[in-house]
């Protein structure tokens, strides 16, 4: 349990630190906002142009993490884990909730200019279709509606890592927040090769490679990562830049790797995440995973002291 408890926490801390700065697209404000500073994980001031919540507070990708994790401790049956989870998802994004009320207020500035961020989290649009799917009691297929992003994987982190590593569960848990083959494919595959990181492999990335060459189901996943590999003697903002610095999958993943197999700590995959802008969020989240699962005692003690969700998480460990 302490592994997937720390696996949690690393993907925890590293969202909370990167989302002062989070969704920051343009460069060059992105650059005159961290210039000279020597600190610029959890940026003082917020930055993200859509959104403001507490410094130490985490984005809508590792607060659904969160929700699953609660959902796992006051479960009383394995059996009930899943199901729990959906009520709770529903509960804590829906109707009622923080994250509703700004939805309404951000549907006011399709009509306006948008002039600040609003006071308050971020709901995403997988966590809109997981809501009207768990009420509706039916799948709602994918189509527009359905976003190639990270929402899945983060839900499936500590169901991974702390109840089932079967891969039929996993499947299932990351589809109830992010419905796609995409989604489930590029989050499965997160999730296989920060296993193996916490296995201690030499080369998670080039073990993940070796341990599916002949999994069709992998196949697309393989090719990124190869694809991934020739640019790793480039600097990371500017493989970003050209793999995919925003919120979708397979860019998101893309330069997520990229971040992993040029850095060599924790610390330096979350900075370099955060410098190279767009969704740094959501890639931290695997970064900080992947090296927390990696290396004991790697996530550096200041940042777990200013991150708010983690004093839950620590009361586990």
């Amino acid at each position: 349990m302490y592994e997937g408890l720390k696996i949690l926490l690393g993907a925890t801390v590293a969202d909370a630190a990167a989302r002062p700065l989070h969704w920051v697209y343009d460069p060059k404000k992105l650059k005159s906002y961290i210039k000279g500073k020597k600190d610029i994980a959890f940026f003082r001031e917020n930055k993200c142009p859509f959104y403001s919540i507490p410094l130490g507070a985490v984005s809508g990708y590792n607060d659904m993490a969160q929700v699953m994790f609660q959902t796992i401790i006051t479960s009383k049956k394995k059996l009930e884990i899943i199901e729990n989870f959906k009520k709770n998802l529903v509960t804590h994004f829906g109707p009622g909730s923080i994250y509703y009320k700004n939805l309404n207020e951000r549907r006011k500035y399709k009509k306006k200019k948008w002039l600040k961020p609003l006071k308050g989290n971020w709901i995403h649009q997988n966590t809109l279709v997981a809501i009207k799917k768990i009420k509706s009691k039916k799948r709602v297929k994918g189509g527009l509606n359905v976003v190639q992003e990270t929402d899945g994987f983060n839900a499936a982190i500590p169901y991974y890592f702390l109840v089932s590593k079967d891969d039929k569960e996993v499947k299932k848990v990351i589809r109830i927040a992010a419905d796609s083959h995409t989604n489930e494919v590029y989050g499965l595959a997160r999730l296989k090769i920060i296993d193996l990181a916490s296995q201690r492999e030499k080369n998670p990335i080039q073990k993940f490679i070796k341990l599916n060459k002949k999994n069709k189901y992998f196949k697309e996943v393989i090719k990124d990562i190869k694809r991934v590999f020739k640019f790793k003697n480039q600097d990371h903002t500017k493989v970003t830049r050209m793999l995919g610095k925003a919120c979708s999958d397979p860019g998101n993943f893309k330069s997520s790797v990229h971040c992993v197999i040029t850095s060599s700590n924790y610390e330096q995959a979350i900075i370099k995440t955060i410098k190279a802008g767009g969704c740094n969020v959501s890639r931290a989240i695997f970064c900080g995973s992947y090296f927390a699962a990696l290396k004991d005692r790697n996530i550096p003690l200041a940042w777990i002291k200013k991150t708010i969700p983690a004093k839950k998480i620590l009361e586990y460990i």
